[in-house]
């Protein structure tokens, strides 16, 4: 989806990449959540629709999951695999912000986990209610800002990740 060009796709590109690095540079596992809408959607698996964009693109060894509803733990085995992995902490990132990304965040929440977002890591794009940059900064700081995640500045999240 990033080919479609989402609000802020470079810097959103770059937060992620940075936290991937740090996680991968410090043993926290990386886990991809990858939509698959079915045979003849934009996102059918293995389509360019549904590939990881290059920058952030999953290393070998790195788990990924295929979900088909908006949900990332719907029928996707995710919870049972970050149950069976002790985590109690994610950091969440991505797209699209009013769509998969809410519903995920705060299934997340409700099973019970520490949700931590880094401010400019989740995207989505223009619709005929809003602006792309309106619904990202609305989601971030008044739908999931300290009732379902922490909100946090990049450097923030970046930092937390160098105390673990």
């Amino acid at each position: 989806m990033v080919d479609a060009r989402p609000y802020n796709e470079v810097g959103v590109l770059a937060g992620i990449r940075s936290l991937l690095e740090r996680c991968r540079a410090s043993g926290i596992p990386v886990i991809y959540v990858c939509h698959d809408g079915g045979p003849g959607d934009e996102l059918e698996f293995g389509s360019s629709g549904w590939q990881v964009a290059a920058p952030i693109a999953p290393k070998p060894g790195e788990k990924r999951f295929d979900k088909h509803f908006n949900s990332a733990f719907r029928q996707t085995g995710l919870h049972e695999y970050l149950q069976q992995m002790g985590a109690n902490r994610l950091i969440l990132c991505g797209m699209q912000t009013e769509y998969c990304f809410d519903v995920s965040c705060k299934v997340a929440f409700e099973l019970g986990y520490e949700v931590t977002i880094a401010r400019g890591t989740t995207t989505t794009f223009d619709n005929y209610f809003a602006r792309a940059h309106d619904l990202t900064r609305y989601y971030e700081e008044k739908i999931w800002a300290n009732r379902y995640a922490q909100v946090l500045d990049l450097n923030k999240v970046l930092s937390q990740l160098n105390d673990n």
